[in-house]
């Protein structure tokens, strides 16, 4: 299943409000059990004015994560200044990206996304697009400034943003494979973000 491309999003003034109800939803029952009835009672809303704004339940619960992980970008580069040196804007960003994974949030749709990926094939795509592939976009971005700049030697920013990505990831994604635990104490979740950007900045990082 993909998304076609007459389908629009539509806002208005209840567009935050679906949103709000929606999440809650979704998370509680999962994309394919969600039923439209449910999040227009949650959101306090007709179903018509759910319809009007999202032709599709897949947009809905794209348009969901991709306005989690905007607050996740927002955040992060509120946190980050143009003058902020290199390891400190990698500590930054690794601490958010493993603050999401950790997240309520970010567990339930992980779960969500790779439980319902056979029977709706086009989601995990659709999902990446509209959440982690806009924080992915925004890493690529501040990694290209910080090689215009001198402070990083990357010769393939996308292959680099998906490294750091990925040494963000140690423990944290094995926790939600394998449902090990809900949290990571905050000395390991440290020592991870540590482990990452010095990983990262002895390979991509210029020194003199």
């Amino acid at each position: 299943m993909t998304i076609v491309a007459d389908q629009v999003v539509r806002r208005g003034r209840k567009f935050d409000q679906v949103l709000d109800g929606a999440s809650k939803i979704f998370m509680r029952d999962g994309f394919e059990r969600a039923s439209v009835d449910d999040i227009a009672r949650e959101a306090a809303v007709s179903k018509a004015t759910i319809y009007a704004y999202f032709p599709d339940k897949q947009l809905l619960f794209l348009e969901v994560a991709r306005r989690e992980c905007h607050r996740q970008t927002e955040a992060a580069e509120a946190s980050i200044d143009n003058n902020v040196p290199v390891r400190v804007a990698l500590t930054i960003a690794a601490e958010r990206i493993i603050r999401f994974l950790m997240s309520d949030f970010g567990q339930r749709m992980f779960r969500i996304v790779v439980g319902e990926g056979e029977r709706f094939p086009g989601l995990g795509r659709d999902f990446y697009e509209y959440g982690p592939g806009l924080i992915h976009g925004r890493l690529v971005h501040h990694l290209g400034c910080f090689v215009e700049s001198g402070a990083l030697a990357i010769e393939d920013l996308d292959l680099a943003a998906n490294q750091f990505a990925q040494l963000c990831k140690t423990e944290v994604h094995e926790n939600l494979i394998f449902n090990l635990g809900q949290t990571i104490p905050p000395d390991r979740v440290q020592r991870i973000v540590q482990g990452a950007v010095d990983m990262f900045m002895a390979r991509y990082g210029v020194t003199g």
